[in-house]
């Protein structure tokens, strides 16, 4: 689904989420559905594995803060960040530790 507009819902995402939501927890519970090929009824299930947006949309869908000392959801609260004080915001320089210890880009 792709949400029109120049500036886009921001926080209020869940008035355009809210009929998906619905749907998914009826396929959750299961739906009789007809199978046409074994002339049967079935329940049928189903569940969402995964979205794909950006790290706005991703702060609105899942509540981290994509933004701060621990902006990272994988790392979380083992993000590499430090305050520059004269720039007035985090710089995240951790991005290195996963080189091997040998690795060129590591020094």
């Amino acid at each position: 689904m792709i949400i029109p507009g120049e500036k886009g819902p921001r926080n209020d995402i869940d008035i355009y989420l809210q009929p998906l939501i619905e749907e998914l927890k009826q396929l959750w519970a299961g739906v009789e559905t007809y199978d046409v090929l074994r002339k049967e009824n079935f329940y049928l299930r189903a569940a969402l594995l995964w979205t794909i947006n950006d790290f706005p949309a991703y702060t609105n869908l899942s509540g981290w803060s994509t933004r701060g000392r621990y902006a990272c959801p994988c790392c979380a609260a083992q993000t590499c960040s430090q305050w520059l004080y004269n720039g007035k915001k985090f710089c995240y320089i951790g991005y290195r530790r996963w080189l091997d210890e040998n690795h060129s880009y590591r020094f």
